[in-house]
């Protein structure tokens, strides 16, 4: 049965489907991998970093907040969701792939439909990229802020100005974010450009 249908598909359909199916696989995977990585290391990161500090030196002295948190994580975590909005969508690829495969032409969706899918694709992944290069941008505007100011952490004895692993931490886990939509960006262009060829 599935070999009377391959038969009767176009070669363009089978090639689109077949594509759909390959990349949409690898960009689901890619993304979900490096997805739950950031995901990870920033829920680690977020909840050690908001949590206030002591100054060792000076006990009597207010606890203050990482000022790396705030902007930079909010934006992260909203290139994460987008990630993970955009890993769903390169799952829809896959099944979009086993729609074109029927034997039935009326069954099979429409290039437009397609076209369209992808398009929507698109735009997840560039909003997530934009996302998260805000997020990526507060924090390295931080962590510029606290390199200055770590020669006044060794006289002030303030522990809140010096860099520290999880502030590395959250700069990894955002340059993942961007690395997954990047992939799921690449992918959904040379889908579009598979399906838009004649």
């Amino acid at each position: 049965m599935a070999n009377r249908a391959d038969v009767s598909m176009p070669p363009t359909v089978k090639r689109v489907a077949g594509a759909l199916r390959w990349i949409g696989w690898i960009s689901f995977w890619t993304q979900v991998a490096l997805g739950v990585v950031s995901a990870v290391v920033l829920l680690f990161a977020g909840s050690n970093l908001s949590a206030p500090t002591q100054n060792p030196l000076n006990p009597a002295a207010p606890a203050a907040a990482n000022p790396g948190t705030g902007a930079g994580l909010f934006f992260a975590v909203l290139g994460l969701i987008s990630l993970f909005i955009a890993a769903y969508w390169a799952f829809r690829y896959t099944r979009l792939a086993r729609q074109l495969k029927t034997s039935s032409s009326q069954a099979r969706p429409r290039r437009g439909d397609a076209v369209q899918v992808l398009r929507f694709g698109l735009l997840i992944s560039l909003v997530g990229l934009g996302l998260t290069i805000l997020g990526m941008q507060a924090i390295a505007g931080s962590l510029v802020l606290k390199s200055f100011e770590q020669g006044f952490a060794i006289f002030s004895g303030n522990p809140l100005r010096f860099i520290t692993p999880l502030d590395l931490f959250v700069v990894q886990a955002a340059a993942n974010t961007l690395m997954a939509h990047f992939v799921g960006l690449v992918a959904t262009l040379w889908l579009t450009r598979t399906v838009n060829r004649q």
